[in-house]
Formats: C-alpha cells, sequence, structure tokens
C-alpha cells in the first residue's frame, strides 16, 4: 500500500478516536484538531471520512497478509503454524490496540457498502493462511475430522474476535497476549482428534 507518512498519521489518530470516542466520534473535524490542522488540509489527503475509514481497512489488510505471510510456513508444524498465526495477531493488537476498533466494530459494518466489503476482505486474508494450516492439521490426525475445515476456521475464528471483543469492552485493561496464548492452548485442545 502506498501511503504518505501524513496518511498513516491520519488512519493511526483516525483509530485511536475510534477507540476512545467510537465511530460517532470520529468526524473529520475532531480528526483535524487531533492532528493539529484545518479540515481542508486533511481533505487534500482524503476525500472522506469513508476514504479514511477504507484506507485504514486496506492498510489492516496490507499488513495482516504480509505478517501471516512471513509466520507461515508450508513445511512445518501445523500445531506450530496455529500457534504463529494468532501469537502474531495478539503481539499486534496488543502494539495497536487503535486498530481493534476498526475491525471489530459492529458500527463500521452500517457505514458503507465500500467499508463492508473491506472488512469482509480483511477477514478473508485470515482465512486464507488459517485454512491451509487446519486442512493440513486433519489430514496429518493431528486435528479433528469432526467438522470440515471450514467450519472449524468459523469456529476458531469466532473464539478469536470475542477474546479481541472482550479486550476491547474492557479497555483494553488485561494482557491480550497472556489471555490470547490461554485461548489458542483451549482451541488446540478443542482441535485434538
Amino acid at each position: 500500500m502506498d501511503l504518505s507518512d501524513r496518511q498513516l498519521e491520519i488512519i493511526g489518530t483516525a483509530g485511536k478516536i475510534l477507540a476512545s470516542a467510537g465511530l460517532g466520534g470520529l468526524t473529520t473535524k475532531n480528526l483535524a484538531r487531533e492532528i493539529g490542522f484545518s479540515e481542508a488540509a486533511l481533505y487534500r489527503h482524503f476525500a472522506s471520512k469513508e476514504e479514511i475509514i477504507l484506507a485504514l481497512l486496506r492498510f489492516l489488510h496490507a499488513d495482516m497478509d504480509q505478517r501471516l505471510k512471513n509466520v507461515s510456513r508450508t513445511d512445518t508444524d501445523p500445531v506450530a503454524n496455529f500457534r504463529a498465526l494468532f501469537e502474531s495477531q495478539f503481539h499486534f493488537f496488543s502494539q495497536n490496540p487503535h486498530f481493534v476498533v476498526a475491525v471489530f466494530s459492529d458500527g463500521l459494518f452500517q457505514e458503507s457498502k465500500k467499508i463492508n466489503q473491506a472488512i469482509l476482505q480483511l477477514m478473508q486474508v485470515k482465512m486464507n493462511y488459517l485454512l491451509p494450516i487446519v486442512t493440513k492439521g486433519q489430514q496429518q490426525g493431528l486435528f479433528t475430522q469432526a467438522l470440515g475445515s471450514e467450519e472449524l476456521v468459523h469456529v476458531i475464528m469466532g473464539s478469536f474476535r470475542l477474546q479481541m471483543y472482550k479486550w476491547r469492552i474492557a479497555n483494553f485493561q488485561f494482557d491480550i497476549l497472556r489471555q490470547g496464548k490461554y485461548m489458542l492452548e483451549a482451541l488446540l485442545i478443542l482441535l485434538k482428534p
């Protein structure tokens, strides 16, 4: 993704406003004030609030794709791959909690069809990496075959979403790395044949 430093600053600040004030608090006026320049200057970088949110989601998409590509290896044990994938996610969000709201905010789904599509594409990135891990784990007898691999992926991703939502509504007050590790180990127990 080609974003200028200023655009990265804008989407990062937008994520922080979403985390602290919700979608209603993310106005171009509030965003410009937080960054320290006029709304007109903001519009030189993005045409609208929707474009800012879309840029934020596209940034997360590109970042997640690169991170998961870096940790996923087809020659590695599926259990190790599974752990690496989720540990990468928990580490990223522990360092960037303001992006949790953008990814897991139900209010964004109603904002526009474009935002809805961007969120679906973001989910698809994770599924693209997780599905082969689960399938390989099933083929090797490491994961249960009581459900199909896609159904297992939905259960796994739902568990991750719930964990992140709990962290968000707790105002990021608990250690997501520690709780994420507990969640991972619980999922691995459930995945055993």
